[in-house]
């Protein structure tokens, strides 16, 4: 005799061995013999055998007329045996029988399971709503094949080609639209970008990157809203001073300026004024909403998406010729040995007199013409008055360097320039991919550059500590040591900052384009505003989950921005090698494969490395040129020196990591589960730019 049983929904025949009061023993075709209950026995037969019984009995049912056995079915519960009375003949055989109980299981939406081998029909307007669902879903599949097919063929639906940024980075896995993409590329072998960009999904490499990252982090635009900026109520004293800011041509957000008192007298004052957006705006204003929000200006060669309204950045700005509310930081110098007898913080208004504009001014404004080397009047008049300023301010800067090369226990050796893009050609606000790019560099370390460097490192570091001292809790940036592979960490601790050189540091000299140091700022007025008592009443108290909360998100924020400007940088300059026809570079070895050109901002992977020393000088020939996934590899060629040139300290330990992923290409959500994963895309950029 031989079994038929439910197995955990799934029918089972075998032959009978011994039986007990409550179970089975039954041997399997394969030999194997299983324990069964019995109440999930369903059927005892003699024959035919349980293999054919199966087979013969999954065929027939697969004739079987859905509707027709519906309509046979008795209303009341129901065994399959009954079903295959009224459907068959009332002398049903064992195969009939079997396939009565297979279209009853493997058609939920007409028949219910009651118990084992018993059912119930279902409701007709469940049954109408049920067959509504598999017509759709095979509607749907017939969709997803035609638009398979279509891209197989070269051509992207449009469905399809609105939804290409979520399928590629954010996909909805149960959408039409990325089944398709999965289907197709698994039916071309092909990786679902490449495979898009044969369909002509991708119709422009730099509008392929732009919408990627407004999709990703402005996905309702980057408009603002119509918004005014509230006035300054507070009372604030004219400082008896003429600053002036030191930026380039495109900086609309000037948040810092400087001004020297005193010269010639033995004692200095050095101020250095902050924008002042946090006397006006608070957390919870519209404005300090549309802040925490946005978190940081983006940057990106030709085009910027600001933090903050451009009606708002005006009215805070510190614009020459207008006295600008300013948080100031002053430091009462000795004239002499430069240095710091005291420092104070005031809150007022600031006359600015000049905007000078450095990428105009670092041919004029140089070390001889500060040393008086080159006459004054070289320089247009305004500026020309400024000299011995700025003489004692490269001074001051190159001791308040000297000082924290001491704490940091060796020198900065910035021996790389600052490469610009600008982009000619535009034709209105946005770049659309176009244009001709112009690359020029800046090296680090120029005379204006480094004052304004020290000048906020001075800052950020005097009111981290004053924040400190408070009891006042601040967002900070610090660096453990400068071994390999120790970073730059953001917390609320006044921690040292080893790459600097300072005791603890806190962004504070950028409000208008970034959200910790506006945050920082609230911090610092709240000190100026009531001193020791300043963290009884400043917007983030200590142990505020708020502030964590704030710091968490603008460290995520601020680390997509600079990938994306990086990733950005990288594209325009790939385009700028086609656009001047550049198919060799030297270049030197920093890690592993991956060597940097001498003249481009650009770090790629070559052939041809292995057993040389780093810094070793090659000459490479490039190889083919993606813009989509941002990749371009190349083969050394020729050995340049006779030995390698040992590598700079230009940034903080742990840059080769981050150059090791600059060289690599554009990450896709889709990959996982369609197509060739590539690696992971740009970073953000290292910190030699802390100062900030």
């Amino acid at each position: 005799m031989h079994i038929l049983f439910d197995d955990a929904g799934k029918l089972m025949a075998g032959r009978l061995m011994a039986e007990t009061d409550s179970s089975v023993q039954v041997e399997l075709e394969s030999g194997k013999r299983v324990k069964v209950k019995l109440a999930n026995v369903l059927l005892r037969f003699d024959k035919p055998a349980p293999a054919a019984l199966i087979s013969a009995a999954t065929a027939l049912a697969s004739e079987m007329e859905l509707e027709l056995a519906y309509e046979f079915a008795p209303e009341e519960e129901f065994g399959f045996a009954d079903l295959a009375h009224e459907y068959f003949s009332a002398q049903a055989s064992n195969e009939q029988l079997v396939a009565a109980l297979i279209c009853l299981q493997g058609a939920p939406h007409y028949f219910r399971r009651a118990s084992k081998g018993r059912f119930r029909k279902a409701p007709p307007e469940i049954v109408a709503q049920a067959l509504a669902a598999i017509e759709k879903k095979k509607q749907i599949q017939a969709q997803i094949d035609a638009w398979a097919a279509e891209l197989q063929a070269g051509r992207c639906p449009e469905a399809v080609r609105q939804q290409l940024f979520r399928i590629l980075f954010k996909p909805d896995k149960n959408a039409p639209e990325y089944k398709a993409v999965v289907e197709a590329a698994r039916q071309s072998h092909l990786a679902p970008l490449a495979l898009l960009q044969k369909a002509g999904a991708i119709t422009s490499a730099y509008q392929f990157h732009w919408q990627r990252f407004l999709f990703e982090h402005f996905p309702r635009g980057t408009g603002f809203p119509a918004i005014e900026a509230p006035a300054i109520t507070d009372e604030l004293p004219r400082a008896p001073v003429r600053a002036f800011s030191i930026d380039d041509s495109h900086t609309t957000e000037i948040d810092d300026a400087l001004s020297v008192q005193g010269l010639g007298s033995g004692t200095v004052e050095l101020g250095i004024h902050i924008a002042a957006p946090g006397l006006a705006v608070t957390p919870d204003s519209p404005i300090g909403q549309i802040a925490r929000e946005r978190l940081s200006t983006v940057y990106m060669p030709g085009h910027k998406i600001t933090m903050l309204p451009d009606d708002v950045v005006q009215a805070y700005t510190l614009e020459a010729g207008r006295d600008c509310p300013a948080v100031s930081l002053y430091a009462t110098l000795d004239e002499a040995t430069l240095e710091i007898r005291a420092t104070r913080t005031a809150l007022e208004r600031v006359p600015v007199s000049l905007n000078l504009r450095h990428d105009k001014l670092d041919d004029v404004i140089t070390e001889d013409w500060l040393a008086g080397a080159v006459p004054a009047d070289t320089a247009p008049p305004d500026v020309a008055a400024l000299q011995p300023t700025l003489a004692f301010l490269l001074r001051l800067a190159r001791h308040l360097k000297a000082r924290r090369e001491v704490v940091r226990g060796k020198p900065e050796t910035f021996t790389r320039p600052d490469y610009t893009f600008r982009l000619e050609g535009m034709a209105g606000d946005e770049p659309d991919g176009s244009e001709t790019v112009r690359i020029s560099t800046r090296s680090r370390g120029a005379p204006l550059d480094l004052i304004v460097a020290e000048a906020m490192i001075l800052a950020n570091s005097t009111w981290g500590q004053w924040l400190a001292d408070t009891g006042v809790p601040g967002i900070y940036r610090s660096q453990a040591s400068l071994a390999p592979g120790i970073k730059v960490r953001m917390g609320t601790k006044a921690l040292p900052h080893a790459g600097i050189g300072v005791r603890c540091y806190a962004w504070s000299t950028s409000p208008l384009r970034r959200y910790a140091d506006l945050v920082n700022q609230w911090q610092i007025i709240a000190c100026a505003r009531h001193g020791n008592t300043a963290a009884l009443v400043a917007p983030f108290k200590p142990r505020d989950a708020g502030l964590l909360a704030v710091l968490s998100a603008f460290d995520a924020a601020y680390g997509a921005y600079n990938s994306h400007q990086h990733g950005m940088e990288r594209f325009w300059t790939l385009r700028y090698l086609r656009q001047e026809g550049i198919t060799e570079l030297t270049a030197s070895l920093i890690k592993d494969n991956l060597v940097r050109a001498d003249t481009l901002p650009l770090v790629l992977p070559v052939i041809g490395v292995e057993g040389l020393p780093r810094g070793a000088q090659v000459r490479v020939r490039l190889g083919e040129i993606d813009e989509i996934s941002l990749e371009v590899g190349g083969t050394v060629i020729e050995r340049l020196d006779g030995q390698a040139t040992p590598a700079s300290d230009d940034a903080e330990a742990g840059e080769d990591d981050d150059d090791a992923a600059m060289a690599g290409p554009l990450h896709l959500a889709i990959d996982d589960e369609a197509g060739e994963a590539p690696g992971e895309g740009v970073p953000a950029p290292a910190a030699a730019s802390e100062q900030g």
